[in-house]
């Protein structure tokens, strides 16, 4: 069974002592917000009167993404409309290390927020500016959801099959992606900081680079031999074998050969070494291009064996394939179960609830399960009674 988790408001992670104050709405902000929280800092979840979107994004009912990625945060419900709310938030960002917005850019400066404006009155603060295209440039202006990003990247254009049309992926990629590098960048701020290298300062964090960052060298390739790799399904364009093969029993595993060791060790299993001789299959860049010849004679080794019969058989050689999971597959795995991958929060309302751990595992100073997802506004009295207000 997965570890229970049992929430300490009282635990005390690495990042103990640093004040966040989330302004952001949806998945890049919350994300990155998550990762501070994840490692102890006091994340206040600044929402207006109607919540931020993310409560309501629910799979059939049930609203886990807020579960998921509010926990380890405060809620304070503001109406940024009414002088109030404005005043509490100036007096918030005040005592705040980190300030995390995602409106439009002009948005921030049309509120009476701009960053110059907040450095002013505190001088250590990191203003961590979320959008999606950056607060510069032709697009800056332009609503950035991270749909429109994956497409205007380049991820789509690599996603999917040759045969039909760009796939988008099915999750918040873009938002993840720029939500870990965001609690990166802020890191690395705060050291610069604690080292006196700088004061508070401005982070331009867009959904577009990121991504673009992670699709591996796309634009070097396109200006030296002016191509661009298309979309080749679960195949490789820089490896040979690698893709999904189904076995007899109509399961499907992930074989991957991305040296040229494991892909000589792939050819023996499947009694095919004789490939290793012909000139078309000899090295990675042969069977790169002849791929389909070579996914031909592995799958039709997958097809002649049941799935762990082929699993034990590719295992055992020293090969690297693995089963593709569904989420209930992933959660009987011995493995995810001894890692503790996902664990069992104890929640009020499901009673205990799976989500993913604290990543990455640090040895001495590992993160920390201080709270459950808030209610909205759950912590109004608590935050402006240690403001004075």
């Amino acid at each position: 069974m997965p570890e229970t988790i049992q929430f300490d408001p009282k635990a005390q992670g690495p990042l103990r002592g640093i004040r966040v104050v989330d302004l952001s709405r949806l998945i890049a902000g919350n994300m990155l917000s998550l990762q501070l929280g994840d490692f102890g800092a006091d994340v206040i979840k600044v929402e207006p009167p109607e919540g931020d979107p993310l409560r309501q994004w629910k799979d059939e009912g049930h609203a886990l993404f807020w579960k998921v990625y509010g926990r380890n945060k405060r809620s304070l419900a503001l109406n940024l409309r009414e002088p109030a709310g404005m005043a509490a938030l100036k007096a918030l960002l005040a005592t705040a290390d980190v300030f995390i917005e995602n409106f439009r850019p002009g948005t921030l400066e049309q509120m009476g927020l701009a960053p110059q404006t907040l450095l002013a009155a505190n001088p250590q603060l990191i203003v961590v500016r979320i959008s999606g295209f950056g607060q510069t440039g032709p697009y800056a202006h332009l609503p950035g959801f991270g749909s429109i990003v994956e497409g205007m990247s380049g991820f789509a254009h690599r996603n999917g099959f040759p045969d039909r049309e760009p796939v988008l992926p099915p999750l918040a990629l873009a938002d993840m992606i720029a939500g870990v590098y965001g609690a990166s960048a802020v890191v690395t701020a705060l050291f610069a900081r604690e080292r006196g290298l700088a004061a508070g300062q401005v982070i331009d964090l867009s959904l577009l680079e990121p991504i673009v960052s992670v699709l591996g060298p796309e634009a070097a390739l396109y200006s030296v031999t002016g191509k661009t790799k298309m979309r080749s399904g679960s195949a490789s364009n820089t490896s040979s074998p690698r893709n999904v093969y189904r076995a007899r029993d109509g399961r499907y595993l992930a074989v991957s050969g991305s040296t040229p060791q494991v892909a000589r060790r792939i050819l023996e299993i499947i009694g095919r070494s004789d490939m290793l001789d012909d000139p078309r299959f000899a090295t990675n860049e042969q069977r790169v291009k002849h791929r389909e010849l070579v996914d031909e004679a592995v799958g039709d080794w997958f097809a002649r064996h049941d799935h762990d019969e082929a699993l034990d058989i590719m295992r055992s050689a020293g090969a690297t394939v693995g089963p593709i999971y569904s989420p209930a597959d992933a959660a009987n795995d011995p493995h995810f179960i001894e890692r503790g991958v996902t664990v069992d929060a104890v929640d009020a309302e499901y009673g205990r609830l799976p989500m993913h751990n604290i990543v990455p595992r640090l040895s001495a100073t590992p993160g920390v399960w201080q709270r459950p997802a808030p209610t909205l506004g759950q912590h109004n009295d608590e935050i402006l009674g240690e403001l004075g207000l």
